[in-house]
């Protein structure tokens, strides 16, 4: 078994270090604003503290400025940690910021792997998050029995560097762009006087099923927006979509419609309500109550 650190003890971080513990790790916690540590977790005053003597590092960030400090700041992961320590950045944030990391953690002789995660809280308490890695391939190899396997239904190695991060992009793409067709066709079946109940049920079993249709529909229905991801967070995650598409000299015409619902959202409070509120908005806009 390994010593752990996981920096940052939000939603995702907590279930990452709680089935590191259950399967016999070693895990030191550090969380910027000071938590009482999970059973079978040790909690570090200081990223000094929590790195030394670490054979990996973990840390799920909420976001670029939070990677900046947690890694670059002062008193920071690159300050602190060893040559015999592998970083792993479970983070959403913009691939230059990961290739960024890559470079600098290079220059010091530390292997370091890009590996955003799909999922959220009931995933990540599950030890059930979906992976996907961008790096060295023998280093990923070597985490996958280590690190990997303990907090994940499955890992996949994307390839060079950053590309972790540039498939998060994508697989985010996705998600937003389902949420709001969920929401307008929701919005769409309620306006034509159909039984919502009715149409998740038909959702259910059609050859365009997925997941989020059927759970989060049912959630709409009850009025559950009760958090497992912010719709603050979708927003960044747009703003990330759209300036890399930008880079890339790709247009992404859905992502900016999203855009609009996830800012009506965020203008009538949601931000702090799950990511699926940018329904609750979009049908609202309408004046359309699901």
């Amino acid at each position: 078994m390994s010593k752990i650190a996981v920096l940052g003890q939000g939603v995702m971080g907590t279930g990452m270090a709680k089935n590191l513990a259950l399967a016999g790790h070693e895990v030191m916690v550090w969380n910027r604003t000071p938590k009482q540590a999970l059973a079978g977790t040790v909690s570090a005053p200081s990223i000094e503290q929590a790195v030394t003597g670490a054979q990996y590092v973990l840390y799920c960030l909420s976001n670029d400025q939070a990677v900046e400090e947690v890694v670059f700041g002062h008193g920071g992961v690159l300050q602190h940690v060893s040559p015999e320590t592998t970083v792993i950045d479970l983070s959403t944030i913009s691939p230059e910021l990961s290739l960024r990391e890559h470079t600098s953690f290079a220059q010091q002789g530390i292997e370091f792997l890009d590996s955003p995660v799909f999922g959220s809280r009931g995933e990540a308490q599950a030890g059930g998050l979906w992976i996907v890695v961008g790096g060295d391939a023998q280093v990923f190899e070597h985490a996958r029995g280590d690190v990997y396997v303990h907090i994940s239904e499955t890992v996949h190695y994307m390839g060079e560097a950053g590309n972790g991060a540039r498939m998060k992009l994508v697989g985010n793409l996705l998600v937003a762009s389902q949420l709001q067709a969920l929401g307008e066709a929701l919005t769409f079946a309620r306006a034509a006087g159909l039984d919502l109940q009715d149409v998740i049920g038909v959702l259910d079993v059609t050859d365009f099923k997925t997941p989020i249709y059927s759970g989060v529909g049912r959630g709409v229905i009850e009025k559950d927006y009760s958090l497992n991801f912010a719709l603050k967070l979708m927003a960044k995650d747009l703003g990330l979509m759209e300036n890399f598409s930008k880079e890339l000299g790709v247009s992404l015409p859905t992502a900016a419609v999203v855009q609009a619902s996830v800012k009506s959202g965020l203008e009538r409070g949601y931000g702090d309500l799950n990511a699926s509120a940018l329904i609750l908005a979009l049908s609202q806009d309408q004046h359309i109550e699901l």
